[in-house]
């Protein structure tokens, strides 16, 4: 004990007291350990309002775990309540967690995932009602009451009960189909209103109308009139109307390029810019609105694009893109103008009803409106006889504007309603002698954003116009970072400024958590801005310094936060990426956001933002020149890639193996193990010299993959396994999910597939929450496969299908691909030879375009060549069969996988058996068992099905 104090001494000054000596024994007083984490972790999550964030919290405290607690200690007295009370605690957990992903709409994967839960705990009533809820939802009704009646049995047999009223209460409902048992509505990100739509009743229906008719509606006016809370109404009412969702994409910080609108409606919509194998020398990938318009071609979705007028152009021609690629798509768009396309509807958002005159002003809605706010604002305000004219004088003076509206209505606190009349009065008067020129409406606003900011202080008129330079709004972080500087008081209230400037209807909070400008204040501001302002430079400093701290988080337990955090703040980073003349600060940000632009999926926002720094007079930067290089790989842009990457490495620092470690990922994603093995030895060994045990982690999950190209097993899983254990360690989940993606297909491929679908299953989870869609697709497809081998052909179709679902959601034409090999894989098992051939010879259709394309065969041809030969043997017709299994054979022998020759034996086999030539089918049996043999990958039972087949046709014939 002494010399572990010693050691924590040595290791840090302080150290030698979180070990201290008690009555009952020694104690470890240090608060961060994973049981205090995770009790932390609880907490938060119990505390969250929003249902993602709390499903988020509890994910990662449930990553936390292991094993069992104290696992070391189980038989020991002193640790066995402690174990008892943090494994009750988990379980609890994971049934909050199960509750909170049901109420986001993921009953089917629930309804897979809990099976192996509630079998290990078949008492636990919460765990059970949320699995029954989960197949219920999914339409397995029937497995959703047996699992009732298991229950039911269980706790009569065993303790003498009965099921307890909530679960009695589910068993009825499902028995009455309730429609309070429906999945909840579709996913929207639409933000929750902060006040009351008033006045728009009439509107509302006639744009939801206008919707229902039409694919386009683009709703016009003037800025302040109301556009965008009227597109959130609609929008909000017509959800259950699009299944796949309602988006919400907010254009104000776009810049006027289609690829840069393309990105930010992609980012929103979780559609990832990358593809699943990387393009090929000389073959680009599909542009991203391309890809973006594959992605929704199936779904019914209703886009909402706020803010269009900056970027008419882009945004008409990225509409007009996907509404001819997507017929389950709508649009409804705001702007200050027409998109000009065809199928476009025009509403032009009229200002609310003014009173008139001779009749109750009440009845007016801008009279509505005003009343409202400026009781918000000066508590105890009505409309009466008193007050009723100069409220009705300030609507007609006004023009029945919202906006307009609401700021007068702030001011009625301070200066009561006839004052605000009254200077209105004074401010309409200079308004008609200096403002000729702009529109009436446009005047009317203009004048009353004049006229609030100068009832401002000087120190609130700082802090607005500095609010102005953030595009996506900011947190009070940012506020008090950026807004400083000067001008403003030493010490000044931030926070309180930014309540004032709320107060007054200039600033939008949401609940004090961030802060944003409407539209039209925020470009009043900009106008007073001048554009070489420190504010701007501030802004950029300080969105490189949040970049930079961000960036260690992301290969951590912290990864999806700040994620989260990055994602949030992405108007605001692309603003300083597209400001910044800085070459060193351009530099760092773009260097910060690499790996972020990775996991994100967004390589051509990477690629671009790299090459602009790098661009700048003055930048040279050998690791961003690396990162671009590989980005480049990723996406096909660029000419002579192979050429720029040998380049890019030479001219790396010795010491920078993350760098090499990332030209090898991008040279892997393609299948190019030969060169991704040199980097990789190379990056390997320095994160080794380094200690950098995530790169050593990152190139270990690498090495796994290079050795599954190249049959390599036994490295495979050696390397695999030491990845996923310092990944856990570490608690990197992207991380976790690379190293068991490859552990999962060594199970499958061995026979393990218990270890198979437990990697699979996690894989699976760490995908949705990382929001990596085609890697969960991935998952998906990888868990029917394995239900195929264990004989559950109903489940390995309806995985299938999801997985194929999901690719086609991302336009991963690879994952759909690997989905629909499946699908054809469980039609042959079924007996559907017809429904087989189809599908592979669709995918093989599909492979042959790609050979021509990339001058390789990929690794599914060999298989659909078998697949599609025994299906010709079994038919009768030897002759096609032959010719199928030596293409294969030939496509086997150039990619160089044993297993994949092995087959193409197994199916000549076949054809020899056929044939009457027995003697030779036998021995080509015997050189693919020999084969696999080699490789440590003998065919697992399962998987014997043909060999065994064509093995007893054999026997038979040689035993007559």
């Amino acid at each position: 004990m002494s010399q572990l104090r010693r050691a924590l001494e040595q290791a840090e000054p302080g150290g030698r007291e979180l070990v201290a000596f008690q009555a009952a024994g020694y104690v470890l007083r240090a608060a961060d350990v994973d049981a205090a984490r995770f009790a932390a972790l609880l907490a938060q999550a119990r505390a969250a309002t929003d249902p993602r964030a709390r499903a988020g919290l509890l994910s990662d405290a449930l990553a936390l775990w292991r094993g069992p607690a104290y696992a070391d200690f189980a038989d020991e007295e002193f640790a066995r309540l402690a174990a008892t009370r943090l494994e009750e605690q988990r379980l609890t957990a994971l049934e909050e967690q199960a509750e909170v992903r049901l109420e986001l709409g993921e009953h089917s994967l629930m309804a897979d995932e809990l099976g192996e839960l509630v079998a290990a705990h078949p008492l636990r009533e919460r765990l059970r009602a949320a699995h029954l809820r989960a197949l219920y939802r999914s339409g397995r009704q029937a497995e959703a009451l047996a699992g009732y009646d298991d229950l039911r049995h269980r706790l009569a047999d065993e303790l003498g009960l009965d099921p307890g009223p909530e679960l009695a209460g589910l068993h009825q409902a499902m028995l009455r189909q309730d429609p309070s048992l429906a999945p909840p509505r579709p996913r929207t990100n639409l933000p929750a209103p902060l006040t009351e739509l008033i006045g728009r009743e009439q509107a509302v229906a006639e744009v939801g109308a206008l919707l229902g008719a039409g694919r386009l509606v683009t709703l016009t006016g003037p800025g302040g009139v109301g556009k965008t809370r009227l597109a959130l109404a609609v929008a909000g009412l017509a959800a259950g109307a699009h299944p796949d969702g309602v988006c919400l994409v907010e254009l104000a910080g776009a810049s006027g390029e289609t690829a840069t609108v393309a990105g930010i409606v992609a980012a929103e919509l979780d559609v990832r810019d990358d593809t699943a194998t990387g393009s090929r020398p000389g073959v680009r990938p599909a542009a991203l609105p391309h890809r973006l318009a594959d992605a929704l071609r199936g779904r019914r979705l209703l886009l909402v694009l706020d803010n269009c007028e900056h970027v008419v152009e882009p945004v008409a021609e990225l509409v007009d893109l996907l509404l001819r690629a997507a017929p389950g798509l709508r649009v409804l768009a705001t702007s200050q103008e027409s998109l000009a396309i065809p199928g476009e509807t025009l509403y032009a958002v009229p200002p609310l009803a003014l009173p008139v005159p001779g009749s109750d002003p009440a009845r007016a809605a801008s009279v509505q409106l005003f009343v409202a706010r400026a009781a918000a604002a000066a508590p105890g305000f009505v409309l009466d006889e008193d007050s009723a004219p100069s409220v009705a004088a300030i609507c007609r003076r006004l023009d029945g504007l919202p906006l307009a509206l609401e700021l007068a209505a702030a001011r009625v606190r301070t200066l009561g309603v006839r004052g605000v009349a009254d200077r209105l009065d004074d401010r309409f008067h200079l308004l008609t002698v200096s403002g000729r020129g702009r529109p009436a409406r446009q005047q009317t606003l203009r004048a009353v954003i004049d006229w609030s900011w100068e009832q401002l202080t000087e120190q609130q008129r700082l802090i607005l116009l500095r609010l102005a330079v953030h595009p996506g709004g900011c947190t009070l972080e940012a506020a008090e970072a950026v807004c400083a500087g000067p001008g403003l008081d030493p010490g000044a209230d931030v926070a309180g400024l930014l309540d004032q400037l709320v107060t007054r209807s200039m600033v939008e909070s949401a609940g004090g958590i961030r802060y944003r400008l409407l539209e039209s204040i925020a470009a009043y501001c900009l106008e007073r801005l001048d554009g070489a302002d420190p504010v701007f430079q501030r802004r950029d400093v300080y969105y490189t310094e949040l970049a930079e701290r961000a960036a260690p988080h992301l290969h951590g337990p912290g990864q999806r936060q700040w994620l989260e955090r990055l994602d949030s703040e992405a108007a605001n980073l692309r603003a300083t990426l597209e400001h910044t003349t800085d070459p060193a600060l351009a530099l760092r940000l773009a260097g910060a956001l690499a790996w972020y632009w990775y996991l994100r999926g967004r390589h051509r926002e990477g690629r671009a933002s790299l090459a602009a720094a790098l661009s700048l007079p003055g930048a040279e930067c050998a690791r961003t020149a690396a990162w671009e290089t590989g980005f480049a790989m990723l996406t096909g842009d660029g000419t002579d890639l192979l050429r720029r990457s040998r380049t890019a490495a030479r001219a790396l620092d010795a010491h920078d193996a993350r760098s090499r470690w990332f030209l090898a990922l991008a040279h892997l994603s393609f299948g190019d193990a030969a060169t991704a093995g040199g980097l990789l030895t190379e990056a390997l060994a320095g994160f080794r010299a380094a200690g950098d045990r995530w790169g050593e982690a990152a190139a270990l999950a690498s090495r796994a993959k290079q050795a599954m190209f190249q049959g390599d097993h036994a490295l495979a899983e050696r390397s695999g396994t030491e990845s996923l254990t310092i990944f856990e360690e570490l608690g990197d989940g992207w991380g976790r999910l690379q190293a068991s993606d490859m552990l999962g297909y060594l199970g499958e491929i061995t026979g393990d597939y218990e270890r198979a679908a437990r990697l699979h299953r996690e894989g699976l989870r760490l995908a949705e929450d990382l929001r990596l869609w085609t890697d969960a697709s991935y998952r998906l497809s990888s868990l029917g496969r394995l239900a195929l081998l264990t004989g559950d052909l109903d489940g390995s179709r309806e995985l299938h299908e999801r997985g194929r679902r999901l690719a086609a959601e991302q336009s991963s034409s690879f994952a759909e691909e690997f989905a629909r090999v499946g699908l054809g894989l469980v039609a042959r098992r079924a007996g559907d030879l017809d429904a087989a051939e189809r599908l592979f010879q669709q995918s093989l259709a599909w492979n042959r375009r790609l050979r021509a394309d990339y001058g390789l065969p990929f690794y599914g041809v060999t298989l659909l060549l078998a697949e599609l030969g025994f299906i010709a043997e079994q038919r009768g017709d030897t002759a096609a069969a032959r010719s199928l299994h030596l293409e294969g054979l030939a496509a086997a022998r150039e990619v160089g996988d044993p297993r994949a020759i092995a087959l193409a034996r197994e199916g000549l086999a076949g054809v020899a058996a056929a044939e009457g030539a027995y003697e030779e089918a036998a021995a080509l049996l015997e050189e693919a068992a020999a084969l696999r043999e080699s490789v440590g990958a003998p065919l697992p039972p399962a998987e014997r099905g043909d060999v065994d087949r064509i093995a007893a046709a054999i026997r038979a014939a040689l035993s007559r």
